[in-house]
């Protein structure tokens, strides 16, 4: 029994060690220059403020009705988030509030989404956001939209 426990306590040590040793390895010392540039480059570029007032970067959904939910995109797809614009593939999720919104339906409508317009957020003033987007239906569109429809976006 002594040996066994003298057997178990040495090997619990011993693991322990290595996973500290293999832990304090594993941190880098310090980062690439390629990781840290790219850090700095999307820390400059803008952001897109949701309805909390959250700067978003590259979001896979927004929701454009603030108040009720009733249009919001979804699926977003980034092809690009430069200083000047970004462009998305998604889809348009609208709430066709028929015969009320409450009992409305829900239809998705694909789009492409640009953000253009960089300005400073009021919020964080150091910090550039989106001030516009336009939405391109590429077939079905709801009812009352045009085939291009552009919306200012919140400070």
């Amino acid at each position: 029994m002594r040996h066994t426990t003298r057997t178990a306590v040495m090997l619990c040590a011993a693991l322990g060690l290595t996973a500290a040793v293999g832990s304090a390895s594993a941190v880098p010392t310090a980062s690439p220059p390629t990781a840290r540039a790219a850090a700095v480059r999307q820390a400059t570029a803008p952001v897109l403020v949701d309805c909390l007032w959250h700067a978003k970067v590259r979001p896979g959904d927004f929701i454009l009705a603030c108040g009720d939910g009733n249009s919001r995109l979804v699926s977003l797809h980034w092809d690009s988030w430069g200083s000047k614009s970004a462009r998305a593939t998604g889809v348009n999720v609208v709430n066709d509030c028929d015969p009320y919104c409450a009992a409305g339906a829900f239809h998705p409508y694909a789009v492409v989404v640009k953000l253009d317009r960089p300005q400073p957020w009021k919020k964080h003033p150091q910090v550039q956001h989106w001030s516009r987007m336009t939405l391109t239906y590429l077939g079905d569109r709801p009812e009352q939209f045009g085939r291009v429809v552009t919306y200012p976006l919140w400070n």
